[in-house]
Parts: C-alpha cells; sequence; structure tokens
C-alpha cells in the first residue's frame, strides 16, 4: 500500500527556518516524481517543489525559488523540502504527493494528476 507521511510544520518568525519531511512507503521515491504542494485559507492548491531523482531533475515554483530547497534521501525513502528565509505569505497547509503515472511536471500547478497524498503539515509564518 502508498502511503506518503508529511511533518516536519510549525509557528516560525519571519525569516526562519523549517525543514518538512515526507517519508513515503509502498513504493521507492527515487523511482517517481514527488511534489510539495500547499494551500493557504482561501486559495488554490499551488505546486511548490518537485523532485525526480532518478532523473536528476529538481523544480521550483518562482514564489519559492531560491528559497526552498528540495532533496531525497534514498536510505529512508524519505523527501525533504528545506524552506529558508521563509515569509509570512508562505503560511499553508504543506502536502507532499507521488505521482506514479507520469513524470511530467506542471510547476505551480494544483497536482490534480497526482494520485497519492500526505496528509499535510501546518506551516505558520508570524512577521
Amino acid at each position: 500500500e502508498v502511503q506518503l507521511q508529511a511533518s516536519g510544520g510549525g509557528l516560525v518568525q519571519a525569516g526562519g527556518s523549517l525543514r518538512l519531511s515526507c517519508a513515503a512507503s509502498g513504493f521507492t521515491v527515487d523511482d517517481y516524481v514527488i511534489g510539495w504542494f500547499r494551500q493557504a485559507p482561501g486559495k488554490e492548491r499551488e505546486g511548490v517543489s518537485y523532485i525526480s531523482s532518478s532523473g536528476g531533475m529538481t523544480a521550483y515554483g518562482d514564489s519559492v525559488k531560491g528559497r526552498f530547497t528540495i532533496s531525497t534521501d534514498n536510505a529512508r525513502n524519505t523527501v525533504y523540502l528545506q524552506m529558508n528565509s521563509l515569509k509570512p505569505e508562505d503560511t499553508a497547509v504543506y502536502y507532499c504527493a507521488a505521482n506514479t503515472e507520469s513524470r511530467a511536471i506542471d510547476i505551480g500547478g494544483r497536482g490534480d494528476d497526482y494520485p497519492y497524498w500526505g496528509q499535510g503539515t501546518q506551516v505558520t509564518v508570524s512577521s
């Protein structure tokens, strides 16, 4: 059974850092595209970062480029999202998702084509 467990959210001041983790089971993260998405209150879900380790590819939305870094620990079958220089507008529930159907990436998209999702972790950035 494919499962994703997101963790690492919390409350942080603007300018601070957090590292989100997405622990996967039932499949190997290195074999598929893993994306981090977020949804703020009243807004649509948006993709912020993606990784395809086997394809040697990472991608970022414009709003997080240069501040967020996505990486994979194959030994732990876990994908991380290191978030630095956090801003109040980064406040959202963050989800990780796995696309086992396609390697195509729609940067910033809702991720409707991702069949597997973690439960979400809240990130709150205070000003």
